[in-house]
């Protein structure tokens, strides 16, 4: 599995993911890790079957007394179905995740992990002192969802928003470099898994209030610099909630 660093100041930001190990049945993912000079955490865990390779990607990063957060932005099982395996690696840690999906999530296993349920508005969320925010992404597509923004870093962990899945995604380099392009194959998976044009609207208005410079999704290349906005604009004008 890949790390590569995406911000580096008072902390850093790294994407791991990219793994060419991965069984090819099993959907690419990015994940996340905020590291600090005494925590550390890890945004969108991923998968059960990613586990062993996710858990030595971060520990080449940080020694694991130093994980001391879990961040989950929905309930899917690529996001979080690791948990029970981070509940016995990680058992002092804080997962913080969706307030409604408390009941489901814990389903993977959460014995010893605290669970901190974002509020439907989001929160604020401390890191040995630096603020990072969660925002509500509801409906897209999970109807209780959160993205993490960092005004520091300027960069907005996104979930499903920007997604895209090409061939050969492992591959495939970190950054979009062709917008245009790249459109084909986010389009149909905005399309379905987004349901609702009202959601997906005002979340646009709420980004356009953020001055952001790389946009993280979940699956699939980062967008950064001016195609942020025009991925915003092409994202407006996009009919959701649609089946084939």
């Amino acid at each position: 599995m890949q790390a590569t660093t995406l911000f580096d100041g008072d902390y850093q930001w790294l994407v791991l993911g990219r793994d060419p190990d991965r069984n090819a049945k099993i959907i690419d993912t990015n994940q996340f890790l905020i590291r600090t000079e005494r925590r550390a955490m890890v945004l969108e865990p991923g998968g059960v079957e990613i586990f062993p390779a996710m858990l030595m990607a971060v520990l080449h990063q940080v020694p694991v007394e130093q994980i001391t957060d879990l961040f989950a932005s929905h309930q899917d099982p690529d996001i979080i179905s690791s948990l029970g395996l981070w509940d016995n690696a990680l058992p002092e840690a804080r997962l913080h995740a969706p307030w409604m999906w408390e009941g489901f999530i814990r389903h993977f296993g959460c014995d010893h992990i605290e669970y901190l349920g974002i509020p439907d508005q989001g929160h604020a969320i401390e890191l040995d002192g630096f603020q990072f925010q969660a925002l509500p992404a509801h409906f897209l597509h999970s109807s209780g969802n959160f993205h993490l923004y960092d005004a520091s870093a300027r960069i907005l962990m996104s979930g499903d928003i920007g997604m895209a899945l090409e061939p050969e995604q492992e591959k495939a380099p970190l950054f979009v470099e062709d917008l245009e392009q790249h459109f084909e194959y986010m389009r149909p998976l905005h399309q379905r898994w987004m349901p609702s044009n009202r959601a997906k609207n005002e979340w646009i208005s709420r980004a356009r209030d953020l001055d952001i410079e790389i946009l993280a999704p979940q699956h699939g290349r980062l967008i950064k610099g001016a195609d942020v906005g025009r991925f915003l604009d092409w994202l407006e004008e996009l009919e959701v909630g649609i089946t084939f």
